[in-house]
């Protein structure tokens, strides 16, 4: 019994985390849309909608320390739920990188876009894909998984050197648009970024699943 109340915790702990990983695709997909139809008022309700991942992650916490000091978990159990610790803070900050984009693009406001000259949608996908991913991978405890999550990183990077130099040089070309090729820029790196703590998740859950620490970047 007592452990069918551990199960019962720690599932919905990993529901909240599964919560949080929705609503940041939701916000990030939001972001993306704003920034493509230059949409202020869709950007703005990715701001103002944060604070409900921030919410879940202190929850996720709050429950955390409650079950390590009530059950006083040991080896895998005690790995899972510091896995679970750490990929909330990454999912936080990933939803940061979308509420980022959403302010990029209100200082754009509406003007001739410059997006379609970069890959920074595919970037969006790939990067969001990897989420899933992840989400999948601790839920399934699948390495393999975990693992394919650190290849798909590469492609994000590469990404993030093309567009960083179809911008600087479309800057020089076109010193008037610098307020939008300098928001384009910032973008380029927060999915950069948000990639990165998406890389971070896999290897909290390679770590859960096999208990040593792995470089995945």
């Amino acid at each position: 019994m007592i452990r069918e109340n551990f199960e019962k915790n720690m599932l919905e702990l990993q529901n909240k985390m599964g919560e949080m990983v929705d609503l940041t695709v939701a916000a990030m997909e939001k972001a993306f849309k704003a920034l493509e139809e230059q949409d202020m008022v869709l950007a703005l309700a990715v701001i103002e909608e944060d604070s409900s991942i921030d919410d879940l992650e202190n929850e996720i916490n709050q429950m955390a320390i409650w079950l390590m000091a009530k059950e006083q978990p040991v080896a895998r159990d005690l790995r899972r739920i510091i896995s679970m610790i750490k990929m909330s803070s990454n999912i936080e900050r990933i939803a940061d990188f979308a509420v980022n984009t959403a302010k990029a693009t209100i200082r754009i406001s509406k003007t001739d876009s410059i997006l379609a000259k970069t890959s920074l949608v595919e970037m969006k996908n790939i990067s969001m894909d990897m989420l899933k991913k992840s989400m999948t991978a601790f839920i399934e405890e699948d390495i393999a998984l975990a693992k394919a999550v650190g290849e798909l990183d590469d492609k994000v990077d590469q990404k993030n050197h093309e567009n960083y130099a179809v911008l600087t040089d479309y800057l020089k070309e076109s010193p008037q648009d610098i307020e939008q090729t300098l928001q384009l820029l910032f973008i380029n790196r927060f999915v950069e970024r948000a990639a990165d703590h998406i890389t971070n998740m896999a290897e909290s859950t390679a770590y859960f699943i096999k208990g040593q620490l792995f470089d995945l970047n």
